[in-house]
């Protein structure tokens, strides 16, 4: 049976490969240490939970809501914004609330992309951030991810050879999956580049409060004039360890804003009220709650850096977000990421999610998310050592292609 036309337009989902083999593995009873999906295991705190409960007690926050978010939880993320980056934002016109920034990211899409436009969009990335414009008939142009001195001549030549000319401009800092963080001053360049240009700057936050070393990563709207330009996503679901919940945001630009609200009217009627109402409680609370889940991230990067590094297996400390994005072993590398990754399930019963489903510039690398504890992060660590160990004493040459061996 032919696939319809938006489905054939998807590549394979390769993460689903990983997955299988991971189920496949627990339905024979094997403890598989999942380091793969980035799925937070800490629970919300306690006080947002009370607040969900007291609130669903009153029947009349059982009605449908609004889908660009309870006017307490808008001007709650406009609060936020104000304490966090000092950027003014009007609650009424510059914020929509979200189904979490995934939703927003590809509602976002289907507002601004006409069939055949095309959008310059950082490799590796998270995968939304190219198929949301693919699926609503974008076309993307690749440009590398890090936000160094190479970005901004790696954009112009973009702009410079694509046609038709781009429309917008993805960022995601600090990223999903390479966790770079980009400076004030590179969200300068970026800005002045897309006014000069007239590109639409899309840039995904979500990792805001999730960082480890040196300053707080900024907001792309605490440049001058970068308002004009730009539309900016968060999530609650990695600061408050609400991932279930689906709740997001999208601020910024007035007419960008007021067009993502209009698409999102013909869909969704937002997340219940309750949840708002909760989401409303923990922006406005004192960022204890934020403190103590990036206290808890750090620990568990710091353990993993240290543990994966003497199993023989370096893994670069991130400055920010709960992943670690690391280079495949030299003498596993030119089997490719999935093809790694599928031997780690088989041989060392840990998961890790390939870097070839965040783009094909990803292929020589996993993502490791800091999504088990400390106790389970050292035992992983153990499992890998003892698949490195036994590889190189070709235990397991039937499975390691030729091209990957020594």
């Amino acid at each position: 049976m032919e696939e319809f036309h938006k489905v054939r337009r998807l590549p394979p989902y390769v993460f689903e490969q990983v997955n299988r083999l991971k189920a496949d593995a627990r339905a024979k009873g094997i403890d598989i240490i999942d380091l793969g999906m980035g799925n937070p295991d800490l629970p919300t705190p306690q006080a947002i939970v009370d607040k969900l409960v007291d609130t669903v007690r009153d029947p009349r926050t059982h009605r449908y809501s609004s889908s660009r978010g309870i006017p307490g939880l808008r001007r709650a993320q406009a609060n936020y914004y104000a304490r966090r980056f000092g950027v003014k934002l009007n609650p009424d016109t510059q914020i929509v609330a979200t189904l979490g920034s995934k939703e927003g990211f590809a509602n976002m899409a289907q507002a601004i992309t006409a069939p055949g436009d095309v959008v310059i969009c950082p490799n590796p990335t998270y995968p939304i951030h190219a198929f949301g414009f693919i699926m609503s008939g974008g076309v993307i142009r690749s440009i590398q991810a890090e936000p160094d001195a190479s970005f901004i001549p790696a954009l112009e030549r973009a702009v410079k050879h694509s046609i038709p000319k781009p429309i917008a401009l993805i960022l995601n800092y600090p990223s999903n999956p390479t966790a770079h963080v980009a400076t004030l001053d590179f969200y300068k360049d970026v800005v002045d580049f897309a006014k000069k240009n007239d590109l639409i700057l899309l840039s995904d936050l979500a990792y805001a409060e999730i960082f480890f070393d040196g300053a707080p990563p900024p907001s792309i709207l605490q440049v001058p004039g970068a308002i004009d330009v730009a539309v900016e996503f968060t999530s609650m679901s990695k600061t408050f360890s609400m991932p279930g919940w689906r709740m997001g945001f999208a601020v910024g630009n007035e007419r960008l804003i007021s067009a993502l609200t209009r698409v999102k009217s013909y869909l969704d009627y937002g997340a219940f009220t309750p949840i708002q109402v909760a989401a409303s409680a923990a922006l406005n609370g004192d960022g204890s709650d934020i403190e103590e889940v990036r206290s808890i991230y750090r620990k568990r990067r710091d353990v993993m850096v240290e543990s994966f590094g003497r199993a023989g297996f370096n893994v670069p400390p991130p400055a920010a977000t709960m992943f670690a994005w690391a280079p495949i072993p030299e003498q596993y590398r030119a089997m490719g990421s999935l093809e790694f990754s599928k031997l780690l399930i088989e041989h060392a019963d840990v998961a890790v999610a390939p870097g070839i489903g965040f783009g094909e510039h990803g292929d020589d690398y996993v993502r490791l998310a800091l999504v088990e504890n400390e106790h389970r992060i050292r035992q992983a660590a153990r499992n890998i050592k003892r698949f490195l160990q036994a590889s190189a004493e070709g235990r397991f040459d039937n499975v390691i292609p030729l091209s990957a061996r020594r």
